[in-house]
């Protein structure tokens, strides 16, 4: 018997609230990101250190995710652990405003990782035994993309940096802190627990590794979720550095080009993926990497207007839209569909280790020798080798195997 689901209106609600809460975390989690450029000078931090703050966070973010989804199975529960993490991380932010040295700062990243992981898992778990089947989709794009992008992409550098400006950086921290607070009493209050399936438990078979990379589609995702990730955590982490420090760009025009990226990537999300049911996700997954170039190029040549600038940026950082179909779309499309979640947290978690945790290292070690420059220039490397794996993808949009087969 199908399963009597809540209503709509609830069912807008608790996409809306989770979309929120992971959107509030990710202010939380790029702060620094955007406060570098008064938090380096301050505790005298070279580039290197910079990129092992990045690279500590993405460890360890890793590791929850892999392991806080199975916990909160074992449980038996979903919106305590959601709420716990919420409230951890946060305190984890109240500490980085806090920190007077590399290592207490860099703990209080550790800690802020290992909080945040596992928060999008969970909450896609709520989402999947509480929306509608039909809706399941849309549901969890926004669920990931609308608040992380709008909020911690957009928002952040347009309320921290005058924060930090006009009262401090450890301010700034302080007020993105707040926040996640109300999110969680939101969520304890307002939110229920999704009632436990266990018909199904032993059901589904279990992706193995062996599994998982004996389709070629999904070993060539798993490589650019590797590259892209790169891509991203290497931006976030340098790019507010570069454009004042070594553009010398104010940090009012500063932030609006990073709260660009964050606007982009929100209208990003759903447009790229609608497009690519139309075109393929083969050849938008390509395209959108191979115009990813347009971003570290015009941070390092042009020239002109900032409103000009500006409009690279967004339209570069468009290929933040092809993020939900290497990492879930094509490997869904590609295997059995009952291996979906699991090969997900697989091309998820292998771009997070070896994207997010090794690239700013390595771009911190790159800019501290060969100036800051060298990492926009391996920004651009990364989108050119993504489309080049790309191009190796097969093709398996549902629409365009149709016409196809219809041709």
């Amino acid at each position: 018997m199908p399963k009597q689901r809540r209503s709509g209106t609830y069912q807008a609600f608790l996409v809306g609230i989770l979309s929120l809460n992971f959107g509030i975390l990710f202010f939380d989690r790029n702060a620094l990101n955007f406060l570098m450029p008064f938090v380096q000078p301050d505790l005298n931090l070279s580039d290197t250190q910079v990129g092992m703050l990045s690279s500590g966070l993405s460890l360890t973010w890793a590791i929850a995710g892999f392991l806080v989804g199975r916990i909160s199975d074992k449980l038996g529960s979903r919106k305590p652990v959601i709420v716990v993490s919420t409230i951890a991380f946060c305190l984890c932010s109240f500490v980085s405003g806090v920190a007077s040295s590399f290592l207490m700062l860099l703990g209080a990243r550790l800690l802020m990782g290992a909080a945040e992981g596992g928060v999008m898992p969970v909450s896609h778990s709520i989402i999947a035994a509480e929306v509608d089947e039909d809706k399941r989709g849309l549901a969890m794009g926004v669920g990931q993309n609308l608040g992380s992008n709008l909020l911690g992409s957009a928002a952040a550098p347009l309320v921290l940096v005058p924060v930090a400006m006009a009262f401090g950086w450890r301010d700034a921290f302080f007020l993105a802190a707040a926040p996640g607070l109300i999110s969680a009493a939101i969520i304890w209050f307002f939110v229920q627990e999704p009632a436990r399936e266990d018909q199904d438990a032993h059901a589904a078979p279990k992706a193995t590794l062996g599994q998982a990379f004996a389709d070629r589609n999904v070993q060539l995702c798993a490589i650019i979720s590797v590259l892209l990730v790169s891509y991203l955590v290497c931006c976030w982490a340098f790019m507010p550095l570069y454009l004042m420090n070594d553009r010398h760009f104010d940090a009012d025009t500063t932030k609006w080009l990073m709260a660009t990226l964050g606007i982009s990537a929100g209208i990003g999300s759903f447009v790229v993926a609608a497009l690519s049911d139309r075109i393929g996700r083969k050849p938008a997954i390509v395209g959108f990497s191979l115009l990813g170039v347009i971003l570290p190029l015009g941070a390092m040549f042009f020239t002109g207007s900032s409103w000009l600038l500006a409009a690279i940026f967004f339209f570069g950082w468009a290929l933040n839209g092809v993020f939900p179909i290497f990492m879930a779309t094509v490997p869904s499309e590609s295997v059995d569909p009952r291996l979906t979640a699991s090969l997900t947290g697989i091309v998820m978690g292998i771009g997070e280790v070896l994207g997010g945790v090794l690239s700013p290292f390595a771009a911190g070690m790159l800019s501290d020798n060969f100036g800051r420059s060298a990492v926009m220039w391996m920004m651009l490397g990364l989108t050119l080798l993504a489309a080049l794996v790309g191009t190796g993808l097969r093709e398996t949009a549902p629409r365009v195997l149709a016409r196809r087969a219809a041709a």
